[in-house]
């Protein structure tokens, strides 16, 4: 028999991990897929999250200086020193000042807006553009604009003068300034809780309302009765993230007072910071900021309780 000298080629080797998928069908192979993406992302979470707040616990129990070579173990007393601080109290207080008055305007600020632009038929997206530019713009540039706008001799003032009316302190008052804070935040935080109110209102099925309307329901009746329930799940988040945002301020009291005038304004996230990046104090800060992150996990908890319950029952 002849042969013709062709060497059969020898069948390719298939790699250990080609082999190994080869054994997970359509839809294993589809979950590995799906949870190998989600991997990375909860591992940067992990190392930028989760590890330093987890590191932030032990600096709270040290006497942790940054210009001290020694970290020693002091248990408590970082905690005890701060409980026993007025100025710690002080911006407890003032940040408790931030959520009581702050929350329930930005939410009603931004419900109002939301029913208002919903019966808006013409122009509907550039009124909707407008409310949420001033979210989207630098925090730090809408404080200093406001800063100005509200100095002694801004022109606020020069409008209330030209108005017959008297000047005001406005940030150089320790009675006023904290408020004014509060509507910055509430007026920059606006278009936000707009666009959620928005997206709860525009899946609530117009047939209730027509029923209602058959009923004799006025206006007022079916938003008690058929608004305010049905957007109560995208109220329990607008909730959350406002007291959040809120108990977290920082950067617009940095920028308009300072904390000041008289500590009037300080919050406790901006007493951290002077602790940590003034005082060079870090084992002080990390044990204020354990305590700001238990306040936050409480009230989170607490809120999700009260208002999930509430929208179980209903």
């Amino acid at each position: 028999m002849r042969t013709t000298g062709v060497i059969p080629s020898r069948p390719k080797r298939r790699s250990f991990s080609e082999r190994g998928l080869r054994k997970f069908n359509y839809r294993q192979k589809r979950l590995l897929f799906i949870y190998g993406g989600l991997l990375l992302p909860l591992l940067y979470f992990v190392v930028v999250r989760i590890l330093p707040i987890l590191y932030s616990f032990n600096v709270s129990f040290r006497e942790w200086g940054m210009l001290s070579p020694d970290k020693p173990f002091v248990g408590l007393d970082n905690y005890t020193t701060l409980l026993s601080d007025s100025l710690f109290l002080k911006a407890l207080l003032n940040t408790g000042i931030y959520v009581v008055v702050g929350v329930p305007a930005q939410l009603i600020a931004g419900l109002v807006v939301a029913l208002l632009l919903q019966q808006v038929v013409k122009l509907r997206g550039l009124f909707r553009t407008a409310y949420f530019i001033p979210y989207v713009t630098s925090v730090v540039a809408v404080s200093w604009v406001f800063r100005w706008l509200l100095m002694k001799n801004g022109i606020v003032n020069s409008l209330f003068i030209e108005a017959g009316l008297g000047p005001q302190s406005f940030l150089y008052s320790p009675s006023q300034a904290i408020f004014w804070i509060v509507a910055v935040m509430v007026w920059q935080n606006i278009g936000f809780q707009m666009l959620i109110f928005l997206a709860g209102l525009e899946n609530i099925p117009k047939m209730y309302y027509e029923a209602a309307s058959i009923d004799g329901a006025a206006a007022w009746q079916r938003f008690v009765h058929i608004t305010l329930p049905l957007i109560n799940p995208v109220m329990l988040l607008s909730v959350v993230m406002a007291s959040i945002g809120f108990l977290q301020s920082f950067t617009q009291v940095l920028n308009m007072t300072g904390g000041g005038p008289l500590d009037s304004t300080i919050s406790v996230v901006l007493h951290i910071y002077n602790l940590a990046f003034k005082s060079f104090d870090m084992g002080m800060a990390s044990a204020a900021t354990v305590i700001l992150f238990a306040i936050i996990l409480m009230l989170t908890l607490i809120q999700l309780k009260i208002l999930g319950s509430r929208y179980q029952q209903e």
